[in-house]
């Protein structure tokens, strides 16, 4: 197949079954080598388009296109979506009893398929390889392929097999993808696929809609509910928490302020999970809380904001749950609530994981990062996207862009914080966490200070002068750059560090990060008027826009899946502003293929026209 047929063929498929005029980025760029037998790792932001990337090669392709992922859970939804189309798509995995196993297998060896979904465990039998030996293959495509990095933070043990589809299938072509991933891992990746010749494809880490603010966390359901309530009432979010007693404590607690949320953690059953995952894919304004066990793959493309109330491990991590907000492109939020406390656990947990000190040492790199991206007084974006290797401008839309931090010399604040901990940690047996040394500097003459006679100390009082919460925050900046530590006695006890002498002694100036007045008496900060303004659309649009939804609502329940898989908002959102009045005019409309203008074209323009 010549170059030109290769762009024209690809160009054609784009059109006729996704319903796109053009590809987006280096999806052109990585179709092409693809249908040309090349192997490729690619890295595209979530929302970026990287199943098109797989999608139009196996249908450009002869034979069936093999995708390796290990969302077992999500494949009949990816299946549903790609069968809307009028794609010819199956999937293979351990929920299947063998007679619908059996006939999937036929269909394949019969040449029936364009696309077939493995869960990778699945894969590696004997059965399913000698199956596949027997039928013809048009590419692998290896879906997260961030799952194969050992570092990573969705690590896959079975990914590490995959290795052998190059020496069985030496001339099919391969793809990996992921959304999240550094050079390193980068690199990682491709020794452990065996993808040594492989073209690089690294698109924009950015994700432009997505606006990052992070808060200092005081009283954190409060701070969630009111981001909730004042910014996305009844829309769908996702909100992070660390355990799975935080998971089910807070979405009882949204539930009783009135907001419709589900919980979802490894500790759940499988039925449980997956009752409460179809829920949040199929109804609308449903929040999520889930640990990280929950968002790998989720396609839902109205996702407005994802909430995170306690600290992530990394930023990789970090950007990978973000990511799963405003995939449509229209504004999303990305918000996060931490503090001191997170720091202290996070530190213990890294001290007592169980691996060895390299293991360690990586998860402290981790966490420093981390971190740094917490406390910047430069654009969040810029400090994300420099983590990836990307360098850029600041974004004008993160909440150090829209109301900036102060920077102030903290160098005889963190000598006072410092001096305290000295004096207490010359007390052998004595532990005292982050919140009795601020009240030792408040001057506080409590019970337990009386106890131990520390208003006798010369540190007593001597920062009376700012509030506990400020204190909090020269602690938790002291413990994010290392000049103060956590002992290992599972007390959360502060200590000094190597690092600390020099700012003791005076010979370091340590500038320190303080919010604004206006960030301080607002826990959610920027207000909505963005959002407001990009999202409702102008006057009988809008209504058009409803009763379109309405009608897609009842489509879906009928054939059992998401709404969106049937038409996504934007999609919608376009129909309803160009108001087409023929299936010609339908038909230039972003995401309508031949196959939903056929099964849904007269429809919509019935519903077009009643709203008009």
């Amino acid at each position: 197949m010549s170059d030109v047929d290769v762009d024209s063929r690809a160009l054609e498929i784009l059109q006729r079954v996704f319903g796109y005029e053009s590809f987006r980025g280096d999806q052109h760029a990585i179709v092409d080598h693809v249908i040309a037998g090349g192997d490729a790792l690619v890295l595209m932001p979530t929302g970026g388009g990287k199943s098109l990337c797989y999608q139009v090669p196996a249908l450009a392709r002869p034979g069936t296109g093999i995708v390796v992922s290990p969302l077992i859970a999500l494949m009949q939804d990816q299946v549903d979506a790609l069968t809307e189309l009028g794609v010819r798509a199956e999937f293979l995995n351990s929920t299947q009893d063998w007679k619908v196993a059996r006939e999937v297998e036929q269909a394949f060896l019969a040449g029936d398929l364009d696309l077939l979904y493995v869960a990778p465990e699945r894969l590696l039998t004997d059965r399913c390889l000698n199956m596949l030996s027997e039928g013809r293959i048009s590419l692998f495509a290896i879906d997260e392929a961030h799952c194969v990095s050992q570092w990573g933070h969705d690590f896959r043990p079975e990914y590490l097999g995959l290795s052998m589809l190059h020496e069985r299938w030496p001339d099919v072509p391969r793809i990996a993808l992921t959304a999240t991933a550094t050079a390193e891992t980068r690199v990682e990746i491709a020794q452990r696929l065996s993808l040594d010749h492989a073209e690089h494809f690294v698109a924009s880490f950015d994700r432009p809609n997505i606006r990052y603010r992070i808060v200092e966390k005081n009283d954190v359901r409060r701070q969630l509910i009111e981001l909730i309530r004042t910014e996305h009432a009844g829309e769908a979010g996702v909100v992070y928490c660390l355990s799975r007693s935080r998971v089910e404590d807070t979405a009882e607690f949204l539930c009783s302020q009135g907001v419709n949320a589900l919980h979802y953690h490894a500790g759940l059953s499988p039925a449980v999970r997956a009752q409460n995952q179809s829920r949040f894919l199929r109804e609308d304004g449903i929040v999520m809380v889930a640990t990280i066990a929950f968002g790998m793959g989720i396609d839902k493309p109205d996702v407005r904001f994802v909430a995170h109330i306690d600290l992530p491990k990394s930023v990789e991590g970090y950007y990978q749950e973000t990511g799963r907000a405003g995939r449509d492109g229209l504004p999303a939020t990305a918000w996060l609530a931490y503090g001191l406390q997170d720091v202290v656990q996070q530190r213990r947990m890294i001290d007592e994981s169980p691996g060895d000190d390299a293991y360690r040492r990586r998860l402290g790199q981790q966490l420093d990062a981390m971190l740094g991206l917490c406390e910047t007084v430069t654009c969040r974006r810029v400090r994300l996207l420099e983590y990836f290797g990307q360098h850029t401008g600041p974004c004008g839309n993160c909440d150090v862009c829209l109301d900036p931090p102060e920077a102030w010399d903290g160098t005889v604040a963190a000598q006072k914080v410092l001096s305290a901990v000295y004096r207490l940690w010359k007390e052998r047996g004595q532990r005292y966490g982050a919140g009795h040394i601020i009240d030792i500097l408040r001057g506080k003459s409590n019970e337990r200070i009386k106890q131990s006679s520390h208003d006798q100390l010369s540190v007593f009082g001597i920062g009376a002068d700012l509030s506990d919460q400020a204190w909090r925050g020269v602690l938790r900046q002291l413990l994010a750059q290392r000049l103060l530590a956590v002992d290992h006695d599972g007390f959360g006890t502060l200590m000094l560090t190597e690092d600390s002498r020099a700012v003791l002694k005076g010979e370091r100036q340590l500038m320190l990060r303080r919010e604004s007045e206006k960030a301080a008496r607002s826990s959610t900060r920027v207000g909505t008027r963005s959002r407001a303004e990009a999202i409702v659309l102008p006057g009988e649009a809008q209504t058009r826009f409803e009763a379109l939804r309405a009608w897609r609502g009842d489509v879906a329940r009928s054939h059992g899946v998401p709404a969106y898989v049937i038409f996504h908002d934007a999609t919608l959102r376009e129909i309803a502003l160009a108001e087409p009045a023929s299936l010609d005019d339908l038909a230039h409309i972003s995401g309508v293929g031949a196959r939903k203008l056929e099964a849904y074209g007269e429809d919509i323009l019935r519903e077009v026209a009643r709203g008009a």
